[in-house]
């Protein structure tokens, strides 16, 4: 196993637009071009599925991390390098947390709303510093910039939650991002 690793959060299904599950694609094998491993949910379905399977077939090094409960409903994902099978969701989230040196948050619904959050909330607690990019495919993150933006206006935040992360336009800048925050 290489010596970085991305999680990724994003979508269990593939969005209504195939440039999602292109993107999807390209992440995939833009981390394994770059030795990265990848960390990811572990199911075999949507942008997710499509992103490890690019991914694997590359020669990356995936992880999926997937609770028990959906190994069924998810379809975990075969032949990936390792699969972490957890007892919670929120056991799923701290080990997708503790194997991640950079996240990166694609295009997904309520699940990975929630997973980009909580990794944000704990970068505000102070309790990382790890890189957190949301690749902004087709404007897909720009409702979650109005959202922060209304929150700081409203009173709610203060300014620089806007550095706990950083908006990406595409995959090879965000490839790029992640080759610079590894040192290569």
């Amino acid at each position: 196993m290489g010596s970085f690793s991305v999680t990724v959060f994003c979508g269990s299904s593939p969005g209504a637009d195939p440039a999602y599950a292109q993107a999807a694609q390209e992440l995939g094998q833009g981390l394994a071009a770059r030795g990265m491993n990848l960390v990811f949910g572990g199911g075999n379905v949507g942008l997710m599925g499509v992103t490890a399977g690019a991914a694997l077939a590359a020669g990356a090094h995936v992880t999926g991390i997937i609770p028990d409960f959906l190994r069924k409903r998810e379809v975990e994902f075969p032949g990936l390098s390792e699969l972490i099978i957890t007892d919670s969701m929120h056991t799923r989230k701290r080990r997708l947390f503790a194997l991640a040196d950079a996240f990166i948050v694609m295009p997904g619904g309520l699940g990975t709303f929630d997973e980009t959050i909580e990794i944000l909330t704990w970068k505000q607690l102070g309790q990382h510093a790890k890189p957190i990019i949301l690749v902004d495919i087709l404007g897909w993150a720009q409702p979650f910039v109005a959202m922060v933006e209304e929150t700081i206006r409203r009173g709610f935040a203060k300014p620089g939650i806007r550095d706990l992360f950083e908006i990406i336009p595409d995959i090879s800048s965000a490839l790029e991002r992640l080759a610079a925050l590894r040192g290569t």
